[in-house]
């Protein structure tokens, strides 16, 4: 026999598989043997043989027959709607909520800056410092550096194609920007400093205009900016006369030179990317920071372009063993004491790909836990929603066996009939696939908005990137072959006999043991997931109702910038005088409180401290400067003797008021601290100091915190006693923000406070504008985003648990229709049969809790760290947990149950 009459064969036994398949189908729906065949027959058309031969030894008809596959698994879906949209909905919630956190997963932790070759970029450093220090780090490890240190180096390592510095941590220094011929008013926006090389570093090319060059990183030189391309879209239109004009940047000239590429965002993921970008140089003039050019202060990251072939871990070494030489005749260095920590100076360069997103404190850091615990979260959801899944494909398949009996009775293989289940599955999955990408796409978005409220330019979108696509179909499929290929195996285990039988009556039977598995599966994982939201919202209940010792109600927070409006600190001891007969003159206002920052605001400035006369114990606390009214425009009380008053001016005696947490780290219980003086150990004079009043311990971090803070205040235009600084250098007198009490409360606060700080001066803008209440909010954010994703979570379980529990126990009545129907015949009760049904369902979620219960206790051991004051699983939230897992049990099985109830004993002895 020829291979041709081989292959011939082969190919009319694969067309007969077919037509017997299609043709038990239509005997299945009640048509007759011969006019299934005939149907058959019509439907796949009388195609001649030898071109279907001929297709085959081409190589191609597996893809006809692949296709007919598909076909008629589409056809199958069409004709039971219900199951479709139930399976497609099931899988596209669990697969879309994990593609929505596998979105900010590769946003925050896995995504590339849009430059050229990030693979080899490298960053110098690993940790979160910020954002300007001097002296020694005590383990030696260095991530910032000044800019005398950055020039040797780019100047001592040839290994690499460039080096690039940028500003640390400019988000916390905003710049006032007005465009000559733009907007009317100056306005706070981020300006982020940056060396001449940096754009062609990344290899970035301009949308208008030119980058950076070097030779814009030049002192003395006239001062030039590149624009954002979302600043320019957003603010300007796009319109590219934008280039060549002036920007007056913190009152200076600067001129627009060009506009940065679109998608780039800056060497870091940030919620605010940078609107401008200026050399290193200008920094000094247009920001006043003199510690530009002192070679101790360090203040800039670094990142570089490796040059090819170059060995990381001997250029490590190199960049080391540089640094220790750049170091060594250094102050910081020179006392005998301080030598050791030269000996242990060294660099850890990280990738930088990524930008220094890996050491970024705001995102990285705060980020990475969550989203990883949030993903395995989303895990769980996902796996409830493939038990359901593998669920409604068992009792699909059950139902189907008739079917497909009959077409193992007419000869089809059993192989042929698991391919043909299996095709559903995938077909299914990938539907599924493409309904997850929606819900990714609002899942993600209802992310972005959770946990970055408020803000406009975070450089992570909610559209589905290539990646996130990827990883929804490939979930998808995954988990359309995973979880078909056993319901496909043990439906197509149809005897041909069974399709011969009719009449008998199933008096018993129900639902298999893998089937009750599974509902005792999600029914665990539910309990898991909703004890674990009851703890998260009871964590997020103790925050937000901790006493922090502050008045919220009616107060407004307005940060302001003196600095960047162009006072010189000479000149702000007026401007405050300025600030509070301008605001007392508003009606309705009735404190006006002015410091260096405020309460549950992001912000802490820090000092070793010492009581005179007292031994050292190495206590730090955080200082604030503030006004006379402060301390009543937040609702701190004073304790003990008085607080900042009208008489401690500039020329008056320095004096401080101490918190409670102060009294309790640097003084013994019971003794008085007023009249003690104190200063830092390691700075200005030990007796700076004179404690004059004792305040509350107000939460000005986080309440985690509270009653471990230590912090102390000092007359907002008083500097220590004994300071050699010169005042033009003292940047400690620049007030960052006011803190607005008023009488009711004021929609118009906002525009308030901006025309009444333009009428002072013009260039004094509004940095940002909150009320306390959202100012005190923001701080927990990231716990109300937790809550609130895993209540959503929870309940999504919940409804899919619930969900797969009635398929099951509906499933096992419609099996039980002729037992039942016995029963009732032979005077069973209906209140019997539905507590029978019942029984069932609840026996399955008492097995479910059992298993579940432990798994919640042992998992709060991984998530503690997320949660405030809660060790162990709280009575409360596990009572929640189990009664609405309990109740959904019982209205998933009680639904089945009274339909149970109203089988008429007749006609359910003649079903079959």
């Amino acid at each position: 026999m020829s291979l041709f009459d081989g292959r011939k064969r082969e190919l009319r036994d694969e067309i007969e598989s077919h037509l017997r398949m299609a043709a038990a189908d239509r005997v299945a729906a009640g048509a007759t043997p011969e006019d299934a065949r005939r149907d058959a027959m019509r439907e796949f058309g009388n195609v001649p043989l030898v071109a279907d031969v001929t297709r085959e030894r081409w190589g191609w008809g597996w893809l006809e027959s692949l296709l007919q596959d598909v076909r008629f698994a589409l056809r199958q879906l069409w004709k039971t709607p219900g199951f479709t949209v139930t399976a497609i909905l099931t899988l596209a919630l669990g697969i879309g909520a994990n593609s929505a956190i596998f979105t900010l997963v590769n946003a925050v932790l896995l995504k590339n800056l849009p430059v050229a070759d990030p693979k080899s970029l490298v960053h110098f450093g690993d940790r979160a410092d910020c954002c300007q220090y001097s002296g020694a780090n005590p383990d030696g490890s260095y991530s910032l550096f000044s800019t005398d240190t950055y020039r040797q180096l780019r100047q001592g390592l040839p290994e690499f194609e460039d080096l690039a510095a940028m500003q640390a941590g400019y988000e916390y220094r905003p710049v006032i920007a007005r465009l000559d011929g733009g907007q009317d008013e100056a306005r706070s926006v981020m300006g982020e400093f940056v060396s001449g090389n940096y754009f062609r570093m990344f290899g970035l090319q301009p949308a208008a205009g030119r980058t950076l060059s070097d030779a814009d990183d030049v002192d003395g030189i006239p001062m030039v900016a590149v624009m954002s391309y979302e600043t320019w879209k957003q603010d300007y239109a796009g319109d590219s006369g934008v280039v060549g004009r002036t920007l007056w940047v913190n009152t200076r000239p600067v001129t627009v030179v060009g506009v940065a590429p679109q998608g780039f965002f800056g060497d870091r993921v940030t919620s605010k990317p940078p609107n401008y970008y200026m050399p290193l140089e200008s920094m000094r003039v247009l920001a006043g920071a003199d510690y530009v050019h002192d070679p101790e202060e360090k203040w800039i990251a670094i990142i570089g372009r490796v040059r090819p072939g170059v060995s990381q871990v001997v250029l490590q070494a190199k960049v080391s063993a540089l640094l220790k030489h750049i170091y060594a005749p250094m102050a910081t260095f020179s006392a005998v004491q301080d030598k050791p920590l030269l000996e242990k100076v060294h660099v850890v360069l990280t990738p930088g790909g990524a930008g220094i997103q890996e050491i970024q404190r705001d995102i990285h850091k705060d980020y990475s836990q969550k989203l990883m615990m949030l993903m395995g979260i989303s895990g769980l959801v996902l796996l409830i929603a493939c038990a359901n899944i593998a669920n409604l494909l068992l009792v699909r398949g059950m139902a189907r066996k008739t079917e497909l009996s009959v077409r193992a009775a007419m000869g089809a293989k059993r192989w042929r009939l698991v391919r043909q289940l299996l095709t559903e599955s995938v077909v299914l999955a990938a539907l599924s696939g493409a309904a997850a990408l929606a819900v990714s796409y609002l899942g993600t978005w209802f992310l972005l908005v959770l946990a970055f409220p408020g803000e406009k330019n975070v450089p992570i979108h909610a559209s589905p990137s290539p990646e996130v696509i990827g990883f929804a179909l490939g979930l998808s499929m995954l988990t359309g072959i995973l979880f078909g290929v056993a319901p496909a195996w043990i439906a197509a285990r149809a005897e041909p006999a069974d399709a011969l039988k009719t009449g008998g009556r199933a008096v018993s039977g129900g639902a298999s043991l893998l089937q009750r598995t599974l509902v005792v599966l999600q029914a665990a994982l539910s309990v898991v997931l909703l004890v674990g939201a009851g703890l998260f919202a009871h964590s997020l209940s103790k925050l937000e109702h901790t006493d922090m010792k502050l008045e919220s109600k009616n107060r407004y927070i307005v940060h302001i910038n003196p600095q960047s409006a162009g006072y010189a600190t000479t000149q702000v001891e007026a401007l405050y005088r300025a600030i509070e007969e301008q605001f007392h003159a508003i009606p309705g206002v009735v404190k006006v409180g002015i410091s260096t920052y405020t309460p549950m605001e992001d912000n802490d400035n820090g000092y070793g401290i010492k009581i005179v006369g007292q031994p050292d114990l190495h206590v730090g606390a955080s200082f604030d400067k503030a006004n006379a009214e402060y301390f009543d425009s937040v609702g701190t009380h004073v304790r003990m003797g008085r607080g900042i008053g009208a008489q401690d001016t500039s020329t008056a005696s320095s004096v401080a008021v101490v918190n409670e947490d102060f009294v309790k780290a640097l003084f013994k219980p019971g003794e008085n601290p007023i009249g003690h003086r104190f200063g830092s150990p390691g700075g200005y004079a030990a007796g700076a100091y004179e404690i004059v009043g004792v305040v509350d311990g107000t939460s000005y971090l986080n309440v985690q915190r509270n009653g471990k803070h230590p912090m102390y205040f000092v007359p907002l235009m008083q500097r220590p006693t004994g300071t050699t600084q010169p005042i033009e250098k003292d940047f400690m007198l620049y007030a960052g923000a006011m803190v607005i009490e008023t009488a009711h409360p004021m929609s118009d606060m906002e525009s308030l406070a901006q025309r009444t700080l333009a009428g002072i001066n013009p260039n004094l803008s509004v940095v940002k504008f909150q009320t306390f209440d959202e100012q005190i909010a923001d701080r927990f954010t990231d716990q109300r985003m937790l809550s609130r994703l895993m209540t959503l979570f929870g309940g999504l379980a919940l409804l899919l648990a619930t969900v797969g529990l009635y398929g099951v126990t509906s499933y096992t009545v419609a099996r039980r229709t002729s037992e039942i129907g016995i029963r009732m015949a032979l005077g069973a009760e209906r209140s019997s049969v539905v507590v029978m049904v019942l029984r069932g369902a609840l026996w399955q979620t008492a097995l479910g809790l059992l298993i579940g219960i432990p798994v919640a206790y042992y998992g709060v051991v991984l998530v503690k760290s997320q949660l405030y004051e809660l060790t162990t699983v709280s009575g409360g939230a596990l009572a929640v947990a189990v009664g609405t897992l309990l109740a959904a049990a019982c209205l998933a099985g009680l639904i089945p149950a009274r339909q149970a109830a109203s089988v008429d004993p007749v006609r359910a002895l003649r079903a079959e």
